[in-house]
């Protein structure tokens, strides 16, 4: 059995095969569901909306940790080297396409079931804008990694992974209560 890391070019094929095919399974899933126009498209657009934010938050909340682990690596390590593919691969393959189908099934959601109405729902959009913040933030960081640019300190990543639990919480209260 060959040993093969992370960072060679077989496994990073096979892992964005994977990613592409779940991609696509989701993208023909909406498009069949679309086609379809069952009684319930509501539902099964809100079931693919609730998917993609689940799957972006899962990469806000995991990529500032691979940023405090990176930030103790040595420059030039295999570590570092490591952590800059698994980071990319996250941001790349898994957050983008997350946050575009979140935004884009969203913004779906609140023109054809809210038209747009409802104090809860702009804040809930603007939380959404500052998580998007978040994310471009995190993308510029990951680019100062790949570089070997400056880096922030594990303690300041550390803070900052608190950000998308914080909005988190506020769109999940503002989208279930409804407060105003």
């Amino acid at each position: 059995m060959t040993d093969e890391r992370q960072t060679d070019e077989k496994p990073g094929r096979r892992a964005r095969r994977r990613a592409l095919t779940a991609l696509s399974v989701f993208v023909i899933l909406l498009a069949g569901v679309f086609s379809w126009r069952p009684d319930d498209l509501y539902l099964w657009i809100k079931a693919l909306h609730v998917i993609a934010v689940i799957s972006w938050m899962a990469g806000l909340l995991y990529l500032p940790r691979l940023f405090i682990y990176h930030t103790d690596a040595p420059i030039g390590s295999e570590q570092s080297q490591t952590f800059k593919m698994m980071e990319q691969r996250l941001y790349k393959v898994i957050m983008n396409p997350a946050m575009m189908l979140t935004w884009g099934l969203g913004l779906y959601l609140a023109w054809t079931v809210y038209g747009f109405q409802g104090g809860w729902l702009h804040a809930k959009i603007a939380m959404v804008f500052f998580l998007t913040v978040v994310h471009v933030m995190f993308g510029r960081s990951m680019r100062r990694f790949a570089e070997d640019g400056p880096r922030k300190t594990a303690r300041y990543w550390r803070l900052v992974n608190e950000i998308p639990t914080v909005l988190m919480i506020a769109i999940v209260i503002l989208v279930v209560v409804k407060p105003f």
